[in-house]
């Protein structure tokens, strides 16, 4: 067990801090790759990511692009698919939350990896084992191991990773997990895990708003209006460039966009946030 008394050792991962330098990433390959520990058969240098690095490219208009970073080990689930999936003992839970794939016990069940919601397990052909995320508990098992923390955490530099005891509501991991918004993933729905995402984004509406396109002007200050068919309101107001975004939203929603200006005509957008969407550039007409 953990040298260092914790009833649920955890890792917070903050999507609105990663820089996707992928310090996490290396660092738990110079950890697993090229030899076995305690707890694991080396993970291969090729074909397995136990901290993966989710990126993608955010919008469907080259005026407004942007990009989400969401580094994902295996989430330690509440309940494992993988453990559940596992049979004499190939998977374990331990009693602190950290789910462990025996490296003997667990050869030739290929049914393990299948059945991570999240594709966090991976499957080595040739050792025919399934394999995947520790946490480290190797080290933190170890009296011996200088640190108190998962490689991958001891190596962001940006605290886009922070590990702590999830039991402990005093805890930095359990404040700073209260003080944002919980975006779990979507395999996992609404199960608890170990691993707790942050701050993953959902949707966003945006948008430029200028005067008539002959002045080649952005109007700055024009009030804009995003309503869900749920009934919630959005406000904002373009900046100095004439933009306007709405981060966040709910998915799969309709919305009706609204802006206004003072002497111009008002403009109405139907918007479903099916994915990022940037309306384009909106020209004011003046009142006649």
């Amino acid at each position: 067990m953990l040298k260092k008394a914790m009833k649920q050792p955890g890792i917070a991962i903050n999507s609105a801090r990663c820089m996707a330098c992928y310090a996490c990433f290396m660092a738990c390959k110079d950890e697993h790759c090229g030899w076995d520990t305690a707890l694991s058969k080396a993970q291969p240098e090729l074909g397995q990511y136990w901290m993966n690095i989710v990126e993608w490219e955010r919008g469907d208009n080259p005026r407004h692009i942007k990009t989400a970073t969401v580094p994902t080990p295996c989430s330690h689930c509440d309940n494992p698919a993988c453990v559940a999936a596992a049979k004499d003992g190939g998977a374990y839970k331990r009693p602190d939350g950290i789910v462990i794939i025996d490296p003997e016990k667990a050869k030739g069940q290929k049914q393990i990896a299948d059945a991570c919601p999240i594709h966090a397990v991976y499957w080595n052909e040739d050792l025919q084992l399934p394999q995947k995320c520790t946490m480290c508990a190797e080290l933190l098992d170890d009296p011996d191991y200088p640190g108190f923390e998962p490689r991958c955490v001891e190596a962001c530099p940006n605290q886009a990773l922070v590990f702590g005891d999830l039991a402990d509501p005093d805890s930095n991991i359990s404040k700073l997990i209260a003080a944002n918004k919980v975006t779990q993933l979507d395999g996992l729905g609404s199960m608890g895990s170990s691993v707790v995402h942050l701050n993953i984004p959902s949707c966003f509406i945006a948008g430029t708003v200028a005067y008539p396109e002959e002045l080649e002007e952005v109007c700055i200050g024009a009030n804009v209006k995003a309503t869900c068919e749920d009934g919630t309101v959005y406000e904002t107001k373009t900046n100095w460039a004439g933009d306007y975004e709405f981060e966040d939203l709910p998915k799969g929603k309709k919305f009706s966009v609204d802006i206004s200006f003072e002497g111009f005509k008002s403009v109405h957008y139907d918007v479903l946030t099916d994915a990022d969407h940037y309306v384009d550039i909106t020209y004011l007409e003046p009142i006649a």
